[in-house]
């Protein structure tokens, strides 16, 4: 029996703490309003499901039907195959050993596109690729702001890797992440962020084009791109995964607001340091995970704005110390702290949704839609999360 169908489990009141919540109202309205922008810009959707890696939640991505996809691991890439999807693009570069398991898939009739970023990588795949007598559909990942991996769009090796891909059959497109949107504090400089990392693919595209290469797919996207993107002309899909949760990052980015956030963790007061004005609950970083993004923000939020259990955020009260299995809770700037009894329940507002989403299982639902007034709300469902890699 899931945890959400236990007699324990009716409402926020009844599993043990901590745990992870979604308001799927929260989700539903954060998915509807990037698919609207995609449709404006026309350009495919392709959502990242690195963030949630639930199929329960990734049902509400394309109105209940298995559409495009992005994963981040194999794993994710196995169960999505097996729940019927057969459009997915696994968005991190490919090593040997993985090669028999993104053939498998391959075989069962799924289309399953691969990045890399290296004439080694190129050639390993293209080998890998006659051996089976199947075609390896592969993008090649560009660096359009020195984040992480990929080639730069004037790389001299940009053409010969694709034309050792296509003499294979398995050259598809390119694919680029705007990383350091990450780290784009107004509205203009995210836009720009959105043009360079549009600008960075087609010009990739266009060079082995040139070459005499065809290119079918060209790709984009990051949360905060996504969201501000005005012009579109020559790609081809649109990705994100953040924002189908969102979390305090993005919204410290002004991507969103602290109502938006529909992924949150009860924990529950179980002590009271009042000579350090602290307030002790049973939620750590293995529950709220150590990610930190907000610290090179305007505005820190510790390990987490604090809510009730309606979600509610309660002002100026914030996570800001972890321990493996304690959470401290302090006021900003000297504030009184609330009176919060011991067992008192409360919701925590995570940096980064995906690291936090990582330290569970999965996801008792609610829905904030049905304005419930209760002290602790209905549990709707229980979605289990995939894990490994």
């Amino acid at each position: 029996m899931s945890p959400a169908l236990s007699p324990a489990a009716r409402n926020l009141a009844g599993p043990g703490t901590p745990f992870a919540v979604v308001d799927v109202h929260r989700m539903r309205r954060n998915i509807a309003r990037l698919r609207a922008r995609a449709d404006r810009l026309g350009v495919a959707l392709r959502p990242h499901v690195k963030t949630a890696k639930s199929l329960d939640a990734a049902a509400l991505l394309h109105d209940g039907r298995p559409g495009p996809v992005t994963v981040s691991t194999l794993a994710e890439a196995e169960a999505f195959a097996d729940a019927g999807y057969r459009d997915l693009t696994y968005a991190v570069g490919i090593a040997p050993h993985k090669l028999p398991r993104v053939i498998a898939l391959l075989r069962r009739g799924v289309t399953l596109r691969i990045l890399l970023d290296s004439t080694e990588q190129a050639m390993f795949v293209a080998a890998a690729a006659r051996e089976a007598g199947i075609a390896v559909p592969a993008q090649i990942e560009i660096d359009c702001d020195g984040h992480r991996g990929g080639l730069r769009p004037e790389a001299p090796g940009l053409p010969g890797i694709g034309r050792i891909l296509h003499d294979a059959g398995c050259l598809d497109g390119v694919l680029t992440h705007a990383g350091e949107s990450y780290f784009r504090y107004t509205a203009e400089e995210r836009r720009e962020a959105a043009r360079n990392e549009r600008d960075a693919a087609v010009a990739a595209a266009g060079r082995l084009r040139a070459a005499g290469l065809p290119v079918t797919t060209v790709s984009v996207g990051s949360t905060p791109t996504a969201h501000a993107a005005d012009d579109l002309t020559g790609v081809t899909e649109l990705r994100a995964g953040t924002y189908v949760f969102f979390d305090l990052v993005m919204a410290g980015l002004g991507v969103c607001g602290p109502a938006d956030l529909a992924l949150s963790v009860v924990v529950t007061v179980i002590g009271h340091r009042p000579e350090h004005g602290w307030i002790v609950t049973d939620g750590g970083w293995m529950a709220m995970s150590r990610d930190r993004g907000t610290a090179v923000q305007p505005q820190d939020q510790g390990y987490g704005l604090v809510a009730d259990l309606t979600g509610t955020v309660i002002p100026g009260l914030v996570m800001t110390g972890a321990s493996q299995e304690h959470g401290t809770l302090t006021a900003r700037d000297g504030a009184a702290l609330p009176e919060l009894p011991i067992g008192t329940r409360l919701r925590v507002l995570p940096n980064h949704a995906c690291a936090t989403a990582a330290q569970h299982h999965g996801y008792h639902v609610v829905d904030g839609a049905h304005g419930d007034a209760a002290p602790a709300p209905a549990i709707e469902a229980y979605w289990p999360r995939v894990s490994g890699w």
